[in-house]
């Protein structure tokens, strides 16, 4: 039997799990930050339509930019953990 919610709360928690991905692997990478496509990478998430590569990743991190987790340095484009 399902639920008429249930495709809504797998959806929420696949979002979920794939933001603390990023969030652990920004947390090992410290300071130094990653780029959008090795964050892609290294989750394997980095694939889309043709000519559309990386936009998971990049939608996910801006996100969690919006949350107010994780921000971008604008000159070298790397993404770290938010300073508190």
């Amino acid at each position: 039997m399902t639920f008429p919610h249930e495709p809504y709360a797998v959806a929420q928690l696949a979002m979920s799990q794939l933001k603390s991905a990023i969030y652990l692997l920004l947390k090992d990478a410290k300071s130094v930050g990653m780029k959008n496509s090795e964050i892609g990478r290294a989750l394997g998430i980095y694939t889309g339509h043709v000519e559309h590569e990386g936009h998971i990743s990049r939608t996910l991190l801006s996100i969690m930019e919006a949350e107010g987790v994780v921000e971008q340095n604008k000159e070298t484009k790397l993404w770290s953990l938010k300073k508190i």
